[in-house]
């Protein structure tokens, strides 16, 4: 066997093709160091779970890797048109990445829609894989195109492969007996097959996957099997695809472990069930379904095993009012939702703050305002996390900046809520929730311990020698207030939303009283202990780009461009929110300029310019969708020379 060795290339996207290997009788072999692929279809035809499929069987191969679904609020957009074009993303690295690319460097497209949806996202000399049986006259005239494209010029600019999907899955299921319509609906498999094989990944876990999501039917199972092997052979045997790809697994991107691909939301709900064996406490969630907060109470809801209790209620109300009572009765209680929940919730919410008990609001941000973009990702509930509530009604607001990271701040909000007997913010949004990353699966010793004393008797004796159970009896260091489970013998105490007298806990309308009552409740968050703000400024910049939540990949992806093309910039990334770390006054002040990228109308900016008078440039975006590291990297240019 001899092989033929070419000279480095570099792709449209910069991409590096390293060797080019071709033993005799094969086809071209090339080595990437990424790949940026999106599948767009028809919100019928798959799209998310071909995308799926592929992510899981590039995260057994060790590549990093980092995900963007897409796809309509609708659960059946029309058919062939814009508004139902669903979409995956996946952006795939033999080195560390951050972000899911900002233009793809192959798209596949299972009709006119989704060609039309997607091309402008496409720069020239990409691949472009589309299904021909779709580009019927009437499918492409009702997306607006009044020539074929696939004839008329227009794709000139980039490597075209007509292929006649649906044909060839059709003709390779002819032995089953199925349906044309039923064997048609195997073509995302077909081309999931397609891909495979051109980026050389593996295949035994999406046939099992296959056998074990249609085990109650063998038939179809077997149907799937076959499309995804005639992909892959096709691929093989067709002089269209004359090059396959390889990209390398990224061994150094990652500290030794045990890894595995994980989602906002599921790393969020594996959070919140690890914060309740750390604590020894069972885990209740009160919630109402919303999208895209659905997914914890599904995955929650399969982990009885753990102590978990879910409670579906009849809207967003009864669902905080049942885990508040749970907090009440001594559970590590949730609510999950999203910004029109939030609002619904926001009176129970400031009951937990008078109450003085601990609860975790998940808000799972999406587009708004009122029902706006439920499939979108947005940042725009900060200042109804913040301030959305009647009266003095402070909430500690804790943010995650990955998929995997979710995790984490599940565990940090839990530890805010039960060391300060405190509701809690954990702000999430659409694009962590839905996309995903490798993670590493952390040791239990690893753990934080956030066990939990519950109050066992009396705290406080009277003038006259009397000891009883006063509930606003405070710990000195955390102002937090003695956390007593109903029916414990000598605790009975009195709760609830009118005004407490300081310590014994009776309703009181004393003015200084109130006075005194919301001050603590104030210093009391004022007072969390929070890591200081940590800055990544090997340059001695002047210039500072300062960041919360999801923003974190693709501002981390364009600071990168920049130092790597000599510019220095310096980074920082705010998960807490309220507080904010004790040191970012001082943090702001050491630099010339200060850059803030939201996904609102600068809404943390305007936080920033409040407390701390630093005239913070606000950089924002609210079209649904992410960031991108190169649109980053211009406006820090821009903010950097100017």
């Amino acid at each position: 066997m001899t092989s033929q060795v070419s000279s480095p290339a570099e792709q449209a996207d910069g991409t590096v093709v390293g060797e080019q290997r071709k033993p005799a009788g094969a086809k071209d072999v090339r080595r990437l160091n990424r790949v940026i692929i999106r599948f767009a279809g028809d919100s019928g035809d798959g799209m998310q779970l071909t995308g799926d499929r592929f992510t899981s069987e590039t995260a057994s191969f060790g590549n990093d890797l980092s995900t963007l679904p897409n796809f309509p609020a609708e659960i059946r957009a029309p058919a062939g048109t814009l508004p139902g074009v669903s979409s995956f993303q996946l952006h795939f690295a033999d080195h560390d990445i951050l972000t899911p690319g900002d233009a793809p460097n192959v798209l596949v497209a299972m009709n006119p829609a989704a060609l039309k949806a997607n091309i402008g996202d496409m720069p020239r000399g990409t691949e472009i894989i589309v299904n021909t049986d779709e580009f019927t006259k009437r499918a492409m005239q009702k997306v607006g195109y009044d020539t074929s494209p696939l004839e008329d010029g227009s794709l000139d600019g980039y490597h075209l492969h007509p292929v006649p999907l649906t044909t060839l899955t059709v003709e390779a299921l002819k032995e089953f007996d199925l349906t044309r319509k039923e064997a048609e609906r195997s073509k995302n498999m077909f081309a999931l097959g397609l891909l495979s094989w051109m980026y050389h990944r593996p295949t035994k876990g999406t046939e099992k996957f296959l056998k074990s999501k249609f085990a109650k039917k063998p038939d179809i199972a077997a149907a799937n099997i076959a499309a995804y092997r005639a992909g892959w052979n096709f691929g093989e045997t067709t002089e269209d695809f004359a090059v396959s790809y390889e990209v390398a697994p990224a061994a150094k991107a990652f500290p030794p472990g045990t890894y595995r691909n994980i989602s906002g939301n599921l790393a969020l709900s594996y959070g919140l069930v690890a914060a309740s064996r750390q604590a020894d406490l069972p885990l209740f969630l009160g919630s109402y379904p919303i999208t895209p907060a659905s997914d914890i109470l599904h995955e929650l809801s399969r982990h009885k095993n753990f102590g978990v209790r879910t409670f579906q209620a009849e809207d967003e109300i009864a669902g905080i009012g049942a885990a508040l009572g749970a907090a009440f009765g001594g559970s590590l209680a949730v609510t999950t939702t999203s910004g029109p929940g939030v609002a619904l919730k926001s009176e129970t919410i400031g009951l937990a703050v008078s109450l003085e008990l601990p609860l975790l609001v998940v808000d799972i941000q999406r587009g708004g305002p009122s029902t706006g973009l439920p499939t979108k990702t947005e940042q725009a509930d900060l200042l109804q996390a913040m301030y959305g509530r009647n009266g003095e009604a402070p909430v500690p607001v804790v943010a995650p900046r990955t998929p995997a990271d979710c995790f984490d701040a599940a565990l940090e909000a839990a530890r805010i809520a039960l060391t300060y007997r405190t509701p809690v913010f954990l702000l999430s949004d659409g694009y962590l929730a839905n996309g995903s990353e490798p993670w590493r699966i952390p040791e239990t010793g690893e753990l934080p311990d956030l066990t939990v004393q519950f109050a066992q008797g009396p705290n406080h004796t009277l003038d006259d020698g009397t000891e009883v159970f006063w509930p606003y009896k405070r710990d000195p260091h955390t102002l937090a207030r003695p956390w007593a489970v109903p029916g414990t013998p000598g605790l009975e105490h009195r709760v609830g939303g009118i005004e407490k007298q300081d310590g014994t806990g009776n309703i009181s309308y004393d003015p200084a009283n109130h006075d005194f009552m919301v001050r603590t409740r104030q210093a009391k968050v004022d007072g969390i202990d929070v890591p200081d703000l940590e800055v990544e400024d090997p340059d001695g910049a002047r210039t500072l780009v300062l960041g919360w939540g999801s923003t974190y990949g693709p501002i981390t992806a364009a600071v990168r461009r920049l130092r790597a093309a000599g510019d220095a910039i310096a980074q920082a990334h705010l998960r807490h929110l309220n507080p904010f770390p004790h040191n970012l006054g001082d943090v702001l002040q050491r630099y010339d300029k200060v850059v803030i990228p939201e996904m609102n109308l600068g809404q943390l900016a305007t936080l920033v310019r409040a407390k701390f008078l630093v005239d913070a440039q606000s950089y924002n975006q609210v079209n649904g969708m992410p960031f991108k590291a190169e649109q980053l990297a211009t406006v820090l240019k821009e903010a950097i020379d100017g």
